[in-house]
């Protein structure tokens, strides 16, 4: 029998959405009265720039939610419904705002990055020595934790055993909405004693910064848009996803993030579509014409909704290893590879800063990282491209890249985060092997062709003819001059060989870890 309270708090923080809330779906159901609450964390955000576009995309999720909590009071007779917001250090806020509305028990969802897990452990301190209970429920990930384990009961270390149980385990249960407004009349409208509006921007030390990247736009209602336009190109989601000119990615990883949108009702969207399919190339489809009956069934959109869950499962791999193996977010998973010896030195940092200001000389590296510093955006298959050049080319720790995108993606995510960078880095769970080593060169013609990303982002060489924008350095004089580019003055000079700095990273990583590849293995 679940527990009962006349009053709580459902205390939100990477879950700003009204609709399937676990917390605010449980505290509803358990409780007579309920309020909602967002702390501006100083903990957190005494360390984030001024100028930080995360923190204007949680300030504008905020008032949508405020908006949508005022909502579903008036439709259940109960006018003052809002959320209430405080800015200061958790503990002490959730502590003292608990005891100001005198409830029972706080409700949150799941956080598990190391540093969430010591606050709430020092939040549930507070709260028992006050007579609060403090109820935690899973809401940021499908399968969490020690859900997904191997026969023997062990993490799974491996991605594709991870995914096929993962399948497995799927059930419409586990992917069921938590409803809201059937209980909307137990939430509480706001006691003057609590009730301020939310502090502006200006209030919280940050500066309003533009909306420059996609999927940035604010709230559960642009979420939603977002997935509902999605689902309209799911089917070439395969096919356009690793083509950072195109539209292909859903662009939601903002969204689920800060929790403006359920996993659960992307995983849905997901099977949903790949039930679909896999109806109408049965066969056993009815109601549509022949020919979309055709289309529906095609290898390609089947390929799309099944890539795109297949990379929600990817994000719940990186949560289970963050839970089971923390020592990654400062060391490498393979602690093997603590071993290696990246650069130092004044050279080495050059190189960095060469890399976080986009002067490379490697045109595709450069654009992303254009697209990063402009927008807070990076295209999914660029991060891998430039993780890959930092670590392995220009021979850099990978965790000066893990700290660069944390600082500046507006999706950072520490799990994600982290075991990308250990993917490319050839340190972690599942990892490319580390003699494969990406042709940045290669890896522009095969997915910006055209090179449309590329003149986006580095405009300097837009005038270079196709053939000779991925790689400048080796254009014909007269295309340089036609396009009037001048290599070291319009547009840097490669920083480093491509061909000489792979063969250093098949030694590093030879002397730390012993094994040499073979000439086929070690081909880019």
């Amino acid at each position: 029998m679940s527990e009962t309270f006349d009053s709580a708090l459902v205390w939100l923080r990477r879950d700003l959405r009204c609709s399937d809330n676990v917390a605010l779906h449980h505290a509803l159901r358990c409780a007579r009265k309920v309020w909602c609450g967002f702390i501006f964390d100083r903990d957190i955000l005494d360390e984030l720039p001024r100028d930080d576009r995360r923190v204007g995309f949680i300030h504008a999720s905020l008032q949508t939610l405020h908006r949508q909590l005022q909502q579903l009071g008036a439709s259940a007779g109960t006018p003052g419904v809002g959320l209430i917001t405080r800015h200061g250090q958790a503990c002490d806020e959730v502590a003292g705002l608990a005891a100001a509305l005198g409830v029972q028990a706080v409700f949150v969802n799941h956080d598990d990055d190391p540093a969430a897990l010591r606050r709430d452990a020092q939040v549930g301190q507070a709260l028992r020595q006050i007579g609060v209970a403090l109820r935690s429920h899973q809401d940021h990930v499908i399968f969490e934790r020690s859900q997904i384990l191997t026969a023997r009961g062990q993490p799974m270390r491996v991605f594709t055993p991870y995914k096929n149980a993962w399948l497995k385990a799927l059930t419409p249960q586990a992917l069921q909405d938590h409803p809201i407004a059937c209980y909307a009349n137990r939430l509480a409208p706001l006691p003057p004693q609590v009730t301020a509006p939310l502090p502006r921007l200006a209030e919280l030390g940050f500066n309003a910064t533009p909306i420059r990247a996609p999927g940035l736009a604010p709230g559960s209602d642009n979420a939603q848009r977002l997935l509902s336009e999605f689902l309209r190109r799911i089917d070439d989601y395969a096919a356009l996803r690793d083509r950072p000119a195109c539209v292909g990615p859903s662009e939601l990883s903002v969204h689920l993030r800060f929790g403006t949108i359920s996993i659960r009702a992307l995983a849905r969207a997901a099977w949903q579509r790949m039930s679909e399919t896999a109806k109408a190339g049965s066969g056993s489809g009815t109601g549509s014409p022949a020919g979309a009956s055709a289309s529906v069934a095609s290898p390609a959109a089947a390929a799309g909704a099944a890539t795109w869950l297949s990379e929600l499962v990817w994000r719940d791999f990186y949560h289970q290893i963050l839970h089971h193996h923390p020592h990654v977010v400062q060391f490498c998973f393979k602690p093997e590879c603590d071993r290696i010896e990246w650069d130092q030195g004044a050279d080495a940092h050059a190189r960095f800063e060469a890399w976080c200001r986009g002067q490379t000389g490697y045109p595709l590296v450069d654009a992303a990282m254009a697209q990063i510093n402009q927008t807070g955006h990076m295209h999914n298959r660029l991060r891998m491209v430039v993780a890959s050049f930092l670590v392995k080319d220009l021979g850099l720790d990978w965790r000066w890249g893990e700290r660069y995108f944390a600082q500046h993606l507006n999706d950072y995510d520490l799990a994600a985060n982290n075991g990308g960078w250990q993917w490319a880095a050839s340190t972690g769970c599942d990892a490319q092997p580390w003699f494969r080593i990406f042709n940045p060169v290669l890896q522009s013609q095969k997915f910006d062709a055209q090179g449309a990303f590329i003149r986006r982002y580095v405009p300097a060489l837009a005038a270079l003819p196709d053939d000779a924008l991925h790689a400048p350095w080796a254009a014909r004089p007269m295309d340089l001059i036609s396009a009037g580019v001048v290599l070291g003055r319009d547009y840097p000079r490669p920083v480093v060989d491509h061909g000489a700095a792979r063969l250093r990273t098949l030694a590093r990583y030879q002397a730390a870890l012993g094994a040499a590849p073979s000439a086929t293995e070690a081909a880019d």
